[in-house]
């Protein structure tokens, strides 16, 4: 059975290794441009868009490659614009649990992780501009696999649109013909700025109305600054003067400007006269190409704070910010969907066939947590006894298992016992001491009050008191510790120590002491008993 595309047409895998969109020296598809915005006017312009509904999107494209080289302003605000998408990182959601599915998506994991990739969609991403851009595909399959070895941005002019509907994209063949894209072998991204046909929803089209009334801002502003910019030389001769000294006078007023150097007679003089209002133009002119900037920064960027320095201007530069990360994600859902269809899809069905379900690719800036917070709101269920992976606290702060032998940082007594250690004795008391009064993980009444009492004298019994001391405050330090983590937790959320005091006051009856009273009850008991014991043995003896 043939492999068809998205649009039913057979794949030719004779296609998927060789150009087939490239430049050509004599054909149709030539590096040669013209460049229609030399002397644009408002007229001329509204024809080039004209063409372009029409579906002769030709001088359009031209001057849009124009506009990014003239005006530095749109190259920044989209250049920033599209490096902010194609640097995300890239993840590949696996289509099922099937192993097959997970073959696949490993697949597409290994490929994207090429040092290419980002130039790659960086070219893609031209379509945010011009409204869309095709990428051919080169295959290779030397390894017997199918995977693409580069993806090469076509230039756009060496495509047209099926007269239908002027949104097919169609491909200019050898013979200057329009023929259908060849299957697997582009990826057509559209990044519309609005509704419409492809030709009138890239950005370049609204762009280049402010570009040309820029062009005309710049052009009287240069105009301007050589009026005015320069004094008025003004030359004066008397009534004696011949033409030999005139003609002197004007070379020397003419020259002046050059090399501010003139050779006049001793009876002539030159003033220099300046304008009294060149202030109040200069600032007319800035006022309008700032507000062209603007406008433009408004269109690519959804804001002006990131760009164009307002001091008091509307919003605060946070808000302007999150404008900026919506579209930026808008960006990158659509980059991911076109990478999806007209990427992975053929690289799974070349390689494993065709699947009901395929690799998703993910594109996204990975999102900022409070993990303090995230700790504080956690630790009260923890100690309230519902259960946590250890692992996946290790995900969320980024930390690995311990490997063995590895040094351990951490309180001792928490610390996981050493093979052929019984639990709780790893760390609590020298070994000298556990064979003297060897404790298991909670205190033994009969146990201990024999312990106690083996000593016999009395200052034999206050030094075997210290091992029992030591072991109640171990036993006692993780029940301590819970209690001040939730303390700890109110002092933080409260505003004031106010706050804090009814805090503390509300959460105290609530207070997780039942592990710490069992081990107060058992050292109590465990003592009273070895009282007991020792007495008894002193009546004995």
């Amino acid at each position: 059975m043939a492999l068809l595309d998205q649009y039913g047409r057979p794949v030719k895998r004779a296609d998927l290794t060789r150009d087939v969109a490239g430049p050509s020296l004599s054909g149709v598809r030539s590096q040669i441009s013209g460049y229609p915005g030399d002397g644009l006017t408002p007229v001329r312009l509204a024809n080039i868009l004209r063409e372009a509904d029409a579906g002769d999107p030709l001088r359009y494209l031209e001057l849009a490659e124009t506009i990014e080289e003239r005006f530095p302003h749109y190259l920044g605000v989209l250049g920033t614009r599209r490096r902010s998408v194609s640097q995300l990182e890239i993840t590949v959601k696996d289509a099922s649990d099937d192993p097959i599915d997970k073959e696949a998506a490993q697949f597409v994991r290994d490929w994207l992780d090429r040092g290419e990739l980002t130039d790659e969609l960086f070219h893609i991403l031209d379509a945010i501009g011009k409204g869309y851009s095709l990428t051919e595909i080169i295959w290779d399959h030397s390894e017997g696999q199918w995977q693409p070895e580069r993806l090469e941005l076509r230039d756009p002019r060496w495509f047209g649109f099926h007269h239908s509907d002027l949104n097919t994209p169609l491909m200019y063949g050898d013979d200057g013909q329009l023929e259908p894209l060849k299957p697997y072998k582009f990826i057509v991204a559209r990044m519309a700025a609005k509704s419409g046909i492809m030709t009138r929803s890239g950005l370049a089209r609204v762009v280049m109305w402010p570009y040309l009334f820029r062009m005309f801002v710049e052009r009287d502003w240069t105009i301007f600054c050589q009026t005015y910019g320069q004094p008025l030389r003004l030359g004066k001769f008397g009534p004696d003067a011949t033409e030999e000294d005139r003609a002197t006078l004007m070379r020397a007023v003419t020259n002046i400007a050059g090399d501010c150097a003139g050779i006049i007679p001793e009876s002539m003089m030159i003033e220099f006269i300046q304008s009294g209002n060149i202030s109040g133009s200069i600032d007319l002119y800035e006022r309008r190409a700032d507000s062209l900037n603007k406008d433009v920064s408004k269109a690519v960027l959804g804001q002006t704070a990131t760009t164009d320095a307002e001091v008091g201007g509307l919003g605060s530069g946070k808000e302007h910010r999150a404008v900026q990360e919506d579209i930026e994600r808008a960006d990158a859902t659509a980059l991911a969907a076109i990478l999806t269809r007209d990427l992975v899809v053929p690289m799974v069905n070349l390689n494993f066939g065709e699947r009901r379900k395929y690799p998703k690719i993910v594109i996204a800036r990975p999102e900022a947590e409070d993990l303090a917070a995230w700790t504080s709101a956690v630790t009260p269920w923890v100690e309230l006894g519902m259960q946590v992976d250890e692992g996946d606290i290790r995900e969320k702060f980024g930390l690995r298992a311990p490997a063995a032998g590895a040094r351990i940082l951490g309180n001792s007594s928490q610390t996981a016992p050493q093979p052929g250690e019984q639990p709780g004795q790893s760390g609590a008391m020298p070994a000298e001491s556990a064979v003297k009064y060897p404790l298991n993980t909670r205190l033994d009444p009969q146990r201990d009050s024999v312990a106690l009492s083996a000593e016999g004298p009395s200052e034999g019994r206050t030094a075997s008191l210290a091992p029992a001391a030591d072991r109640l405050a171990s036993e006692a330090a993780p029940q301590i510790e819970a209690m001040l983590l939730q303390i700890e937790a109110m002092l933080a959320r409260a505003s004031d120590l106010d706050e804090a005091r009814e805090m503390l006051l509300a959460a105290y009856p609530d207070l997780p002491t039942d592990g710490l009273t069992r081990v107060l009850a058992g050292a109590f008991a465990a003592t009273a008993l070895g009282g007991r014991a020792a007495v008894m043995d002193e009546a004995d003896g």
